[in-house]
């Protein structure tokens, strides 16, 4: 460093190849929306998320039916970036309340400081780093002991969790096989597969993924035990069980669904779902709505199942008949929009 360097203390960012970043790191105006907002629209314009940020999913639909008031009280049980949770502030201004629930230690600061700075000054945040299965747990803690007027739970991953390579979600570059949406518990997804016989393995393919050729892949990945370490590994150990006529995008998928379905077991992410819709029901005030977006079948189903027995029960008043899905539209600017379902229920 010169001693005539006017900054002593900044750090120069890192060079890169070429005229554009290619690696997440590297991305340092998209990392820095505050500073860099027209950078934001720009990748957005190009139907692309910018990285370290998500584009929040359906949020018309859920706000119709959330129906936020002013004054209301509600839940996001699953705050992520806080696309919804912003939107939602704004509707119950004022004298309104949101809770805001994320088991992700590391997106969770950064998206409450953020929200904090546009919460409107007559609504009340309160944030909460806790599983969503924790949410009737949550609720006794800020003193809503009758429940709040609406809850939404928005499931799967953000887009942060997605593009950073340090999480291990993606296999587009080679890291290590973490899938942990709270990095401090165990195990990671290496240490499952290193643990998991081909029983368990057929299991999570098949009800958390419906992989056709579960038995393959898992028998595959079964006999790899312990040599499994990093993103890359796994989605080579997947390729080379499955059979040499499928093409590539055909490969692709198995893969895709091979990562989900690690990743739903390293995460207990069904269990924590079951316990979600258990507690919904006594969460909400009387009138109360809820909001759930899946983006896989074993969580739509679990979701329809359980708002159909609450109907019949008589613990809700009405339910969606079907599900409501991203138009095309939305599909073509934020492909991550595609596989989402929205359910909802009043009770």
């Amino acid at each position: 460093m010169s001693e005539h360097d006017p900054d002593p203390g900044r750090r120069r960012r890192e060079r890169y190849p070429g005229t554009h970043p290619r690696r997440f790191e590297q991305k340092y105006k998209e990392l820095d929306p505050a500073r860099y907002p027209e950078m934001a629209e720009h990748v957005r314009a190009r139907g692309q998320t910018p990285a370290g940020q998500h584009v929040p999913i359906l949020v018309e639909d859920v706000l119709a039916h959330l129906d936020p008031k002013p004054g209301e009280r509600g839940v996001d049980c699953t705050l992520g970036w806080g696309g919804h949770a912003q939107r939602v502030l704004e509707r119950i201004a004022p004298g309104g309340a949101l809770l805001a629930l994320d088991v992700d230690p590391i997106e969770f600061e950064r998206s409450t400081a953020r929200l904090r700075c546009v919460c409107p000054a007559s609504v009340s945040l309160e944030a909460r780093r806790t599983n969503f299965a924790g949410l009737a747990k949550a609720l006794a803690e800020v003193g809503w002991h009758d429940g709040a007027d609406f809850v939404l739970a928005d499931l799967g991953l953000s887009s942060m969790q997605i593009d950073d390579p340090a999480r291990g979600f993606s296999f587009k570059v080679d890291a290590p096989l973490d899938l942990r949406l709270n990095p401090r518990r165990s195990p990671s997804g290496a240490e499952w597969l290193a643990r998991a016989d081909a029983g368990e393995l057929e299991r999570a393919l098949r009800e958390s993924a419906d992989e056709p050729r579960a038995q393959s892949i898992a028998r595959a990945l079964s006999e790899r035990r312990g040599s499994i370490r990093t993103t890359l590994e796994l989605a080579s150990a997947v390729r080379a069980a499955l059979p040499e006529h499928l093409d590539e995008s055909e490969r692709e998928l198995a893969v895709r669904r091979a990562f989900q379905a690690v990743r739903i077991a390293v995460n207990g992410e069904l269990e924590a779902l079951d316990e979600l819709l258990r507690q919904l029901p006594d969460a909400l005030r009387p009138g109360g709505r809820a909001v759930v977006l899946t983006f896989h079948s074993g969580e739509d189903r679990r979701v329809k199942l359980a708002f159909k027995r609450g109907l019949t029960e008589g613990r809700y008043a009405s339910i969606s008949s079907d599900v409501v899905r991203a138009g095309p539209a939305e599909q073509r600017n934020n492909p991550r929009s595609s596989p989402a379902k929205l359910r909802w229920a009043r009770k």
